[in-house]
């Protein structure tokens, strides 16, 4: 019988009263509290609501399927009798899966009937696959029936159309806004440049779309997941100013146009570049991030394009990455491009290439931001690699990625599972996973060791594999794992899949690690990231007589294709290179072929060198304890010794400590004697080296007592970065200290450590005393409203104004809401009259000027601070604007040209005003109607004052474009200097 016959004759009135079962009850509103309100929210088989369970869920589908054969007719079966059970299974495993569903019910209906029956196939792990044909189309059949009226449902919910709504209006505004740039930053193109960039953007988005997943499944060291499932925000901080609260990497760029982004390996320092990238191809930036509209990417790796002669310039950017558009692109584009201030230049890895080649490279730099003024550039190294202010002059800000959070933490090990769950072929592999995450959550909320390691996506990634592979066991320690990583690799993975046939030549991990260790450490002495390939055969073939058993497999070119396609460990960029997959396995093996050689001098010779860091580390880790001892008295010798690098040198010898179980007592403490100097740290950069040392720093750091406010700060500084809950009772010494740079630190860390015990011996201790209270969590501000709340709060993240209104304290006085897109409508602020100053950066949603009307309920409001909103547009079609009676302070950005009469009628009380204007090429700014404020006192422009101008005739200024009004956080309130 044809399937399309059995959708018409099973009628919506036996369909729909069996959907309405899957979800709960629906409530008033919009639905903006738990935003976005998930399907998995809803169904009725999970959550606190549950009133299905799994076996009312077959029941159900059983029920649809008897329905729809008795809606056949007698003698028009749709599937063999025995097949009735298996169709209603598949069909309950199906809809099972809209609890797996992310993605709320206005997405639900966006994306359509065959969409939503796509990915409830796909969530649910293909049940028709064992189907006859028959079944199959009667499968396919009664879920599309239960599709549609589940989509029906979602209509008639009664907050679907006011989600709706708020969705659309969101989505307006920011078409008008990304519309605008594009038209301003697309000029006029033949058919044949637009046709190209269209290829390349489509090009970019597919090769910088996947990210490789370390160890998802045991049949491959690798796995790639779509960028965007498997991207993870990490935070940034500024290497200059005050203590700030971090914010997400990937707002780095957001009103710059140069950054310099510093991270250690595995941080995910590429991992940001490709998603800019990506954003950037497909025009879908990040809210905050609209400044990529328009743009061009170009990923420029440096370890692949420093290794010729010369550095390219803009027409052969894409040669220079082998780029198989280089040919097509039309002649001049790149120049055109650049020229028109549309590029997005990413350049990664300053750290892997030689020290020698980065003085090149910055000169390289240096003249194409001279030559192609008002691009956006990203560029990328370790931490070390380059030193401070290395593109100052350039005009890049510095930021450092953090690293990750608890939470950051438990999110990537939920994804990680999430992507080694498709994997899975049966129900008993995805319930073992289920019980692997739930022990991997739980290891590292207990265990602190396991905690300091998994602090970067690669570590993590690391511990993920591990954990699953070794069925829940993890050895302790960072050279254990990376010795349990390359079994896996090297010897489980294969024997575990059964690849060798009986009789197949076979080799062993140690020889394999042999073999491999001599590339690594060729790469490391040299300074390369990349090797030849003939290099690397011919290296291979000089070992092979110390190596005998390598020569199963054939000659040295052999071996070198076995090496790159089983082990997982090297990959080739191209058809003449090869590289390990992450410097960090290259750094490994290459430490310990430096410890088998005995070249403690070539070690400490280079101690200075970024590069060897983590190389001199872990030789003290693969070292015998006579060894160890030998290698750290030299680093001591060298930093006594006065050359460069003193200070770097002490600390790394402070860091290897950890990595020494076994060490003799007096060369321990001769190290620590010697590192004692260097405590307390001069300033925040050398507070946050200090930390990379680990829990040891706590035993030098010196308590409160006597130190002056800035010494206090970078102690709490380093202390707050170690991460571990050792850090607890010390930061809980200061939490009395009268400095408010040292309370706002104390606050800024809470993310940091176990939620509930910072709060019990540190937050609830401080002094609130013109402290802002930071909070980026709903467990975080719950604990301070139960403790009776606090007046100054800085909530960080996508909060609704639901959720802000049951979780703020009704006496607030002061609110500064930072990276909250979810927020469009101020009219919640009236619940809290008390407010004085309001502080909103990089909350974007709030752009529709109708929304502004509420501010002017804040009577008491005096401080509007308002950077990456443009309050013009926010405000001014009210004519005069709408504001509070009493404002006197005014931080604002604006897209476009500023009215200062307007600003002059609308703030009559105003005594400091501060614009931030993104408007290139303007030749200036008329602030004559600002003289008729009486109380005006100063006035900046993109952080120049301008007051004196408002005392010359004609009172114009001209704009500098690009800069911003410095509002630190972490000061007390009044006027900035």
């Amino acid at each position: 019988m044809d399937a399309a016959v059995i959708g018409a004759r099973l009628a919506s009135s036996a369909v729909a009263p069996l959907v309405r079962k899957l979800f709960v009850a629906d409530g008033p509103g919009a639905g903006l509290v738990d935003r976005p309100v998930r399907v998995s929210s809803l169904v009725s088989f999970r959550g606190e609501k549950r009133t299905l369970t799994d076996r009312d869920l077959e029941k159900l589908a059983k029920e649809l399927v008897a329905r729809a054969i008795k809606a056949a007719g007698p003698g028009e079966r749709p599937c063999p009798a025995d097949e009735d059970v298996i169709v209603a299974m598949a069909l309950a495993r199906t809809l099972a899966a809209l609890g797996d569903l992310a993605m709320d019910d206005v997405q639900a209906v966006r994306l359509g009937v065959l969409g939503l029956t796509r990915d409830l196939c796909r969530s649910a792990g293909r049940p028709d696959a064992i189907l006859s044909h028959d079944a199959n189309l009667f499968y396919d059949q009664l879920l599309d029936s239960a599709c549609r009226h589940i989509l029906h449902f979602f209509t008639q919910r009664s907050s679907f159309v006011a989600r709706t709504l708020v969705e659309q209006s969101r989505q307006l505004a920011d078409l008008i806004v990304k519309v605008d740039i594009l038209i301003e930053r697309t000029p006029p193109q033949s058919a044949e440049t637009a046709d190209f960039e269209q290829r390349y953007a489509a090009y970019v988005a597919g090769k910088y779309g996947t990210l490789t997943i370390f160890g998802i499944d045991v049949d491959r060291s690798e796995a790639t997941w779509p960028l965007d499932a498997a991207y993870l925000s990490l935070e940034a901080v500024s290497e200059r100013g005050a203590p700030e609260a971090p914010q997400p990497a990937d707002q780095a760029l957001a009103g710059r146009d140069r950054v310099l982004l510093r991270g250690v390996a595995g941080s995910g320092k590429t991992t940001l570049v490709q998603w800019l990238a990506v954003c950037a191809a497909r025009l879908e930036p990040p809210r905050g991030m609209e400044q990529l509209i328009g743009r061009v990417p170009f990923v420029l790796p440096l370890r692949t394009i420093a290794r010729k002669d010369s550095l390219p310039d803009p027409t052969h950017f894409l040669a220079a990455v082998n780029s198989p558009l280089a040919g097509a692109q039309p002649a001049g584009w790149a120049d055109r491009v650049l020229t028109a201030r549309r590029g997005l230049l990413l350049v990664d890895g300053i750290d892997e290439i030689p020290e020698r080649d980065r003085e090149r490279v910055r000169a390289w730099l240096s003249d194409l931001l001279l030559a192609y003024p008002g691009n956006l550039w990203l560029v990328t190294s370790r931490p070390s690699a380059v030193a401070e202010d290395w593109l100052a002059g350039q005009g890049f800000t510095e930021f450092t990625l953090s690293p990750m959070s608890r939470d950051d933490i438990a999110a990537f090990i939920d994804r990680w599972h999430d992507a080694a769950r498709a994997t899975c072929r049966t129900d008993e592999e995805r319930a073992a996973l289920d019980g692997y995450q739930a022990a991997l959550h739980t290891a590292v909320r207990t265990k602190q060791d396991l905690a300091r390691l998994a602090t970067n996506p690669l570590m993590c990634g690391l511990i993920c594999a591990l954990h699953r592979a070794r069925r829940g066991y993890l050895p302790p320690g960072r050279k254990a794992l990376y010795d349990a990583a390359l079994t896996m690799l090297l010897s489980r993975r294969d024997t575990e899949r059964g690849v060798h046939a009986p009789g197949d030549p076979q080799l062993d991990e140690e020889p394999q690690i042999q073999l491999l260790q001599r590339l690594a450490y060729y790469l490391i002495r040299n300074g390369e990231a990349e090797l030849d390939r003939g290099e690397a055969v011919r290296i291979i073939g000089t070992a092979l007589p110390s190596v005998p058993a390598a020569s199963a497999l054939g000659d040295a070119e052999a071996i070198l294709r076995h090496l790159v396609l089983r082990t997982g460990l090297l990959r080739q960029p191209s058809a003449d290179t090869v590289d390990f997959v992450h410097r960090t396995f290259q750094d490994y093996l290459g430490a310990k072929a430096a410890v088998e050689e005995g070249d403690w001098g070539l070690l400490v010779r280079n101690a200075d060198d970024a590069q060897w860091e983590d190389v001199i580390r872990l030789a003290v880790a693969h070292a015998r304890p006579r060894e160890r001892a030998e290698l750290l008295h030299r680093l001591l010798d060298r930093a006594r010794s006065g050359r460069r690098g003193r200070t770097r040198t002490t600390l790394l010898a402070m860091a290897c400590l950890e990595q020494a179980p076994e060490l003799d007592a007096t060369v321990r403490e001769d190290v620590v004697r010697q590192a004692a100097s260097l405590v307390p740290p001069r300033d925040l950069e050398q507070a946050r080296k200090l930390a990379e040392v680990g829990p040891l720093v706590l035993e030098l750091l010196p308590p409160p007592g006597g130190l002056d406010e800035k010494t206090a700060t970078v102690c709490v500084v380093a202390a707050s970065h170690l991460r571990t809950d050792a850090a607890i009772a010390y930061l809980r010494q200061f939490c009395g200290h009268p400095s408010l740079a040292v309370r706002a630190q104390l606050t800024y860390a809470w993310s940091r450590f176990d939620t509930e015990r910072y709060f019990a011996e540190v937050v609830s201790r401080l002094d609130p005393d013109e402290l802002y209270f930071v909070a980026g969590s709903e467990a975080e501000l719950r604990l301070l409203r139960e403790a009776g709340g606090r007046p100054r709060m800085q909530v960080e993240g996508a909060f609704g104004p639901e959720s802000l209104l049951d979780l703020l304290p009704g006496g607030l006085t002061h609110l500064r809401l930072r990276h909250n897109h979810a927020v469009s409508d101020l009219a919640f602020l009236g619940a809290f009259p008390r407010l004085r100053r309001l502080t909103l950066r990089n909350c974007s949603g709030v752009l529709s000027p109708e929304h502004g009307r509420p501010l002017a309920g804040l009577e008491r409001l005096e401080t509007l601070v308002s950077l990456h909103l443009d309050l013009p547009t926010y405000l001014q079609p009210q004519r005069p604007a709408v504001c509070p009676p009493h404002l006197h302070t005014l931080y604002f950005s604006a897209l476009g040209t500023v009215d200062c009469r307007w600003l002059a009628e609308s703030f009559p009380r105003l005594r400091h005003l501060s614009l931030a204007i993104d408007t290139p090429g303007a030749d200036g700014l008329d602030l004559t109607p600002l003289r008729r404020l009486p109380d005006l006192r100063w006035v900046h422009v993109n952080g120049r004052d301008v007051s004196r101008a408002l005392r010359h005739e004609g009172a114009k200024v001209t704009v500098i474009p690009g800069r911003a009004p410095r509002v630190r956080m972490g000061i007390p309130d009044g006027p900035e200097p």
